[in-house]
């Protein structure tokens, strides 16, 4: 008996349930097999109170305070000896329950009162913890949300978390977003029953208007309005319907588009909407932690919420806590984003750059992109998940939020990062919003910032304003930039020893960095960030961070997986450059395919993918 995780995106993840010889995929739909409901063929899974020929590895209800004893046999993977209260009776009673609640069954009743999850989880062996009264707590979403947080940060990564009756084909995507893992079928029951049907994107009352726009068995088959469906009719497209969403659910988490999925579901409900809200508003830590530095789809900024979400959050939080801007930078130049990822290889800014390239000092011009919904982004940090890799629609208009981000990170960025002029080439509806926050600022968009009449104007302005500094030489600023993506990907202080005595060689964005002939690290398009050699790993070696230690007796061979991780930095996110020791000595670098904190919990599993060891 035995979970393992595939892959993640966030709390989300696809994983593998061993039960006995039979494989499960996680997330999946616990279907309802009685004498009076049959399970569908399609069911991995079955929850059932009663003996069964039915070829499906089953989940049994045993025996409990409302369930006579019957004829099952006591089985393995059994729900039993549980006492279920309402959720908001007295902490006594519920402290009652805990104690019949044996925590060496596979599976655990989990009170749902977030002052009871310390309680419930000393000592406790279990593998799924079932959260009782799961429907009521739903309701109320703020509870919903602190509840199941804390309860998935307290049981950690390997433990599976069930909600029954609250699963449905527009929120799987997003519960399992939160970190649940299971759901059932009594869902599709209850609305078969209220003569409900199920779609991806909102349930419906059966109506003899409607059209049956479907194509699953039960649907496809029949030529006729969704009033003439008849219970089981109903039912198993219920069936059909949310075993298809949690399929793709599970793609979108493999292919690391799951809150793109989301967003296309939430909007039929209100109450997911609220859900995702107090997600972004109130657990960033939670997500953040979770959630990889580097992704290759790309993120769709498609509704507020996406103003708000983690990966964007922490690229404006290390833009503000470790990001300096290159020294020799004395000049602002503030410029529009493109559709095209990154910026410089769009068509737009190749014409915007062949104007700075034409001057005799352009290395003195420090160019920032202002976007949303990331807010700015300086030159140098474009190849960085998510500046490399997002769409949004453009409308121009900018809704009050994206303009209060933009013009607060503008803001506090520049109280770190000081420049003795500024110019703002940018359309009228974004000049506006950032233009008194400079003291005398230039502005040289005439209309749209590649017209004839702007590139003039910036061609003049940056060739006057260059001509009062010394000459920065190309490989100063090239070194500069380095240094400060360094600064954002490991902090100021690593990037100062790391880039001590070194040169830059290469052309942008395929840079290498260079001690005394010996590579310590590259720059790629790909990845955006500074890939370590292991010469590279050992001068930063001695700061203590990304680092992770393994057993003295474990053997290098590939990748470290995590039952050979001993210790590891918890401040390490899927994708960071990561340094190995054994038994204090550096034997290896790579790259991270679990947190920091999953790599010491976890027993099975990739942790950490080497690319180069002694």
């Amino acid at each position: 008996m035995k979970f393992i995780i595939n892959n993640r995106d966030g709390p989300g993840r696809t994983g593998e349930l061993f039960l006995e010889n039979q494989k499960i995929i996680t997330p999946n739909i616990l279907f309802l097999n009685t004498s009076r409901v049959q399970s569908p063929k399609f069911a991995n899974i079955i929850i059932t109170n009663k003996k069964t020929n039915v070829k499906k590895k089953s989940i049994y209800i045993g025996n409990s305070t409302f369930i006579s004893k019957n004829n099952i046999e006591k089985e393995k993977f059994c729900i039993d000896n549980f006492l279920i209260y309402p959720k908001d009776v007295n902490r006594e009673l519920h402290l009652r329950s805990i104690k019949n609640n044996c925590k060496k069954l596979f599976c655990y009743i989990t009170p749902a009162n977030i002052e009871l999850i310390d309680n419930f989880l000393k000592d406790n062996e279990s593998l799924i913890y079932i959260v009782e009264n799961a429907y009521q707590l739903y309701t109320q979403q703020s509870k919903f949300v602190e509840f199941i947080v804390k309860l998935r940060d307290r049981i950690g990564y390997q433990k599976l978390i069930y909600t029954p009756s609250i699963g449905c084909p527009n929120n799987v995507g997003l519960l399992s977003y939160m970190g649940i893992d299971l759901f059932d079928s009594i869902s599709c029951l209850n609305a078969a029953r209220n003569e409900i049907i199920f779609t991806p994107t909102g349930n419906y009352v059966k109506s003899i208007d409607n059209e049956i726009a479907c194509s699953c068995p039960i649907c496809n088959e029949l030529e006729v309005a969704t009033s003439d469906l008849d219970f089981n009719q109903t039912l198993n497209h219920n069936y059909y319907c949310i075993i298809n969403e949690i399929k793709s659910v599970r793609n979108a988490i493999n292919h690391g588009c799951l809150r793109e999925l989301i967003d296309t579901r939430i909007r039929s409900d209100p109450h997911l909407v609220s859900l995702l809200r107090i997600l972004d508003m109130k657990n960033y830590e939670f997500y953040e932690n979770r959630i990889p530095i580097i992704k290759k789809n790309t993120l769709l900024a498609t509704s507020k919420e996406s103003l708000f979400r983690p990966e964007i959050k922490r690229f404006q939080k290390r833009l503000l806590e470790r990001y300096l801007k290159p020294k020799s930078a004395k000049v602002l130049l503030l410029l529009p984003c493109s559709a095209k990822k990154p910026y410089s290889f769009s068509k737009s800014h190749k014409i915007l750059r062949n104007v700075l390239y034409k001057i005799k000092n352009p290395h003195v011009i420090h160019e920032v992109i202002v976007t949303s919904p990331i807010g700015i982004v300086p030159r140098e940090l474009e190849l960085i998940y998510p500046a490399s890799n997002y769409d949004i629609s453009v409308t121009g208009h900018w809704d009050e939020d994206e303009k209060l981000i933009i013009r607060n990170l503008l803001k506090n960025y520049l109280k770190n990062n000081y420049y003795e002029k500024s110019i703002i080439h940018l359309p009228s509806d974004l000049k506006d919003i950032v233009n008194d926050i400079f003291e005398d600022p230039i502005v040289t968009c005439v209309g749209k910032p590649i017209s004839n009449e702007s590139l003039d104007e910036l061609s003049t302005v940056v060739s006057n304003i260059s001509k009062r500094y010394d000459i920065v030489k190309s490989s100063t600023r090239q070194f500069e930039n380095v240094g400060a993506l360094a600064a954002y990907q490991f902090g100021i202080e690593i990037s100062k020893k790391l880039l001590y005595n070194c040169k830059i060689k290469g052309k942008y964005p395929f840079q290498k960095i260079i001690e005394n002939n010996t590579q310590l690290g590259m720059i790629t398009m790909n990845r955006g960030l500074i890939s370590l050699t292991f010469e590279g790993a050992k001068k930063i070696s001695e700061f203590g961070e990304y680092w992770v230690e393994v057993y003295n007796d474990f053997t290098l061979k590939g990748s470290v997986f995590a039952p050979g991780v001993k210790d590891s930095d918890e401040s390490i996110r899927i994708g960071d450059e990561i340094i190995i020791f054994r038994n204090k000595k550096l034997i290896a670098v790579g790259i991270a395919q679990m947190n920091g904190e999953e790599m010491k919990e976890s027993n099975y599993g990739e942790a950490i993918k080497i690319r180069h060891r002694i």
